[in-house]
């Protein structure tokens, strides 16, 4: 399959370019026009595929609903929106309910399914700071414990790849150690840990923040805290969810301007709700919520976010169309930057020879016209 176009996202610019795709490989790069080519995307905008390290669900589907069908259906589709690599993201709960889960996620996996490729699982949860629990059910929330995250990566068969958790809680930081030395993104989140506390959270193996400016302390001058240290620190990742609700726009520029091009992660944090019809019933964490006009979801009667129901590809264009964030370091947040962050940038976030056929065709409204999954159309 060859397919080229006159704006193809190479080296952090656009360039016209032949790609070749064979056995889900970009295995070529040539000039544009080299060969006849299958499909030819004009001036439309082919950028690498969309990386979401951060989402529970869509589709009236949860990753802790641990059933294969709802999680085919739910890779299957999601390329509509230019994903092509994803984390399911578990929420707190109790350990069956979270060890089904994982347990699912991995026989899928293993078994085979359609779409969106997972590259592991997000454990967000139960190792949280009560009082920044945000929409996490308290009744679930427990003491960090090597001993029983063994457990969980035993039944996930090794999938865990990133986990959240809030290293004020976790004694002697020996979790996070354990986890950064066993091929685990430790990323500090529904925290509140002060500035010291989240540098001694890094030295002892934290690389990442989960969706900073949200379940923390607030920034405050004399206090900085997560987003403090986030600001500071520029070479530790940050995901941020960017719909321009769960943070304001000018807030959204900072944490760019500040974490530069390279370090920050937009993020979905998607709930079941996503793509669904408006007015239904859903919950999280067994917990019930609702979706507002605004498309946030909120624990329901209350002002509690739970949520969002965010398009990667809106996500996109809010950065760069409202919040103003330069386009390269926008795209970097979905692609390349999720992707280092995981440690799969050799294959993953990057249009190249030897990467994974993972490729995204933007209009000039972002709005998706194909996406490629490992050389195959999605749409």
């Amino acid at each position: 399959m060859r397919i080229q176009g006159k704006r193809v996202w190479i080296a952090g610019q656009f360039m016209a370019a032949q790609l070749v795709l064979e056995d889900g490989i970009i295995r070529q790069v040539l000039p544009y026009g080299s060969e006849p080519a299958d499909q030819d995307y004009g001036d439309h905008r082919i950028v690498p595929g969309f990386i979401d390290i951060h989402t529970h669900g869509a589709y009236g589907y949860d990753t802790n609903d641990g059933t294969p069908e709802g999680l085919r259906d739910w890779m299957r589709r999601i390329p509509e929106e230019g994903v092509t690599s994803i984390l399911p993201t578990t929420v707190t709960q109790m350990p069956d309910v979270l060890t089904k889960a994982v347990a699912n996620v991995a026989a899928v996996a293993e078994e085979g399914y359609e779409g969106a490729q997972i590259l592991g699982i997000h454990f967000e949860g139960p190792y949280l700071d009560m009082d920044y629990k945000g929409a996490q059910p308290p009744e679930a929330i427990a003491k960090p414990s090597v001993e029983q995250f063994k457990e969980y990566q035993k039944a996930a068969k090794g999938m865990i790849k990133y986990i959240t958790l809030a290293p004020e809680q976790d004694r002697d930081h020996a979790l996070t150690r354990y986890c950064a030395s066993h091929g685990v993104t430790v990323s500090m989140g529904h925290s509140a840990a002060s500035y010291e506390e989240a540098l001694m959270g890094i030295a002892n193996g934290a690389t990442s923040m989960t969706h900073v400016y949200n379940g923390m302390t607030p920034y405050h001058h004399r206090k900085p805290g997560l987003v403090g240290t986030a600001f500071r620190v520029r070479d530790i990742y940050g995901e941020v969810i960017c719909d321009g609700c769960h943070s304001h726009l000018a807030a959204l520029n900072n944490f760019f301007t500040a974490k530069g091009r390279d370090f920050g992660i937009m993020i979905s944090d998607s709930l079941r709700a996503k793509h669904c019809p408006p007015g239904g019933n859903y919950q999280l964490g067994g917990h019930d919520i609702e979706i507002g006009e605004d498309g946030l979801a909120r624990l329901k009667g209350t002002t509690t976010i739970a949520g969002s129901t965010l398009a990667m590809n809106r996500g996109l264009k809010i950065l760069v169309e409202e919040a103003m964030v330069p386009f390269d370091t926008a795209l970097n947040s979905c692609t390349i930057n999720p992707a280092r962050c995981l440690g799969v940038d050799n294959r993953k976030g990057r249009i190249a020879a030897g990467c994974d056929a993972d490729l995204a065709v933007l209009d000039r409204d972002y709005q998706i016209i194909q996406t490629w999954c490992r050389g195959k159309a999605m749409l």
